[in-house]
């Protein structure tokens, strides 16, 4: 029996997609009978009165939770995001709830034996109520009490070997996806990357002294599948440099309908008869590709790796064999100003251990954003307002064409005393020669 009514949020279980209501009235119930007998260490209600909170957030129409200053383990200043409710009588099983955010495994590989670790963990000691997984990439345990944090962070680092994810102004978990594990397209070895730089970055990850987050995250190939481009401040997409490989008689194929397009992605609906044009060649951002005849020739210097028409034809076109990966800059979503996608710094670098090449972009912008970033300003929000140039002086970075996103708007041009022989002194004189004259 539910402790407590919930008409308004009964109303999200009514449409036709899973709702969390449902989940969350399932955990309560399963929390309630208790078949496995387990000695629960927070309150058994709990669940329930989450979703009695959150009916009177509906009722209300403005929430119900507080931030009730920091929380955290020993020796940690991130990890663990504080929370209260501000009706702590009426709903005591949340009278603080805090959320833990838990590293996740490179590419999120898991066995069903560490799964099922984790969930008991948090059955005992937590809410059971899990996220996976949080838009930063961790586990997310959602709710607990404050006696609890140090017993779950032991359990994590000394019988799960597992240790906290990054919460507050620090650099957050870095996410990686599945790479050359299981992905055709993967440039670069993602899971090997993620991992150096999340262990050579400890205590940016456990500490806090940036201005605010800091995201890394890595895709394998432009195909973006941990979307790195719209929500990295440092973004590393695998890309080649050299010619997509073709093979003329798959093309053929795919033209005369004996391979299936988007490899067969599609083969519950009736799209009619695979058009190259219209669904390749078309739609080429940068027209690069074209038919000669029965040939498909594809100008690679003027691709831009945008993998429409790999996708579209995986069989016929391949990626080069030139690897490496391209560093974006700047990306996140709306905070202080609108939100933005990375701006291309590194063209190309290949990935090579120890990453030295990688690790010095990286310490040089921290080094320039943490002296020159305001209070909860993203590195993108820093760029904006102190120019992509300036970036590039920091970086040690030479500007090229890549660099340049549209043509300049004004025709007036700014030199540096130093960029020129002589500097200011020497325009003074050249201009009083010239009046005189």
């Amino acid at each position: 029996m539910a402790k407590h009514a919930t008409p308004l949020l009964d109303q999200l279980e009514s449409g036709p997609w899973p709702s969390w209501v449902s989940d969350l009235k399932q955990e309560a119930e399963n929390r309630a009978k208790n078949p496995r007998g387990v000695e629960f260490q927070i309150p058994v209600d709990v669940v329930d009165d989450v979703l009695g909170l959150m009916e009177l957030t509906y009722v209300h129409k403005r929430t119900h939770w507080k931030h009730g200053g920091i929380v955290g383990v020993f020796g940690y200043g991130g990890g663990v995001i504080g929370r209260y409710c501000d009706q702590p009588e009426m709903f005591p099983g949340v009278a603080h709830f805090h959320t833990i955010r838990v590293n996740q495994p490179g590419g999120k590989f898991y066995t069903t034996e560490y799964l099922r670790q984790l969930c008991d963990l948090w059955e005992f000691r937590g809410s059971g109520l899990t996220n996976m997984h949080g838009s930063t990439g961790d586990i997310i345990f959602i709710g607990t009490t404050t006696q609890q944090l140090e017993e779950i962070f032991y359990e994590l680092t000394h019988n799960l070997n597992q240790d906290l994810g990054g919460s507050g102004s620090n650099l957050r978990t870095p996410s990686d996806c599945i790479g050359e594990a299981r992905c055709e397209y993967a440039c670069y070895d993602t899971q090997a990357l993620c991992y150096a730089l999340t262990m050579e970055y400890q205590d940016e990850l456990h500490r806090p002294a940036f201005p605010y987050k800091f995201k890394f995250k890595f895709d394998g190939c432009p195909n973006c599948c941990v979307a790195s481009i719209a929500r990295a401040d440092l973004s590393f997409i695998g890309l080649w440099r050299d010619a997509i490989k073709i093979d003329q008689k798959a093309v053929q194929a795919y033209i005369g309908g004996e391979l299936k397009p988007n490899a067969g992605a599609h083969a519950g609906r009736d799209w009619g008869k695979f058009d190259i044009q219209k669904e390749v060649i078309d739609l080429c951002p940068t027209k690069c590709m074209w038919m000669e005849g029965d040939k498909l020739v594809i100008d690679d210097k003027e691709c831009n790796h945008c993998m429409h028409c790999i996708n579209v034809m995986p069989r016929a076109l391949r990626i080069g064999d030139d690897r490496g990966l391209a560093i974006l800059a700047g990306a996140k979503a709306p905070i202080l100003d609108g939100a933005q996608m990375g701006s291309l710094l590194v063209p190309f670098v290949k990935v090579e251990d120890p990453y030295d090449e990688i690790k010095e972009v990286i310490e040089n912008i921290w080094d320039w954003w943490m002296e020159e970033g305001k209070n909860r300003e993203r590195l993108g929000e820093l760029i904006k307002r102190q120019g992509f140039q300036k970036m590039l002086e920091v970086t040690g970075i030479d500007p090229m064409p890549q660099h340049v996103q549209e043509p300049r708007h004004n025709p007036y041009i700014f030199w540096k005393e130093e960029e020129v022989e002589g500097g200011w002194q020497r325009d003074i004189k050249e201009f009083r020669k010239y009046h005189q004259r």
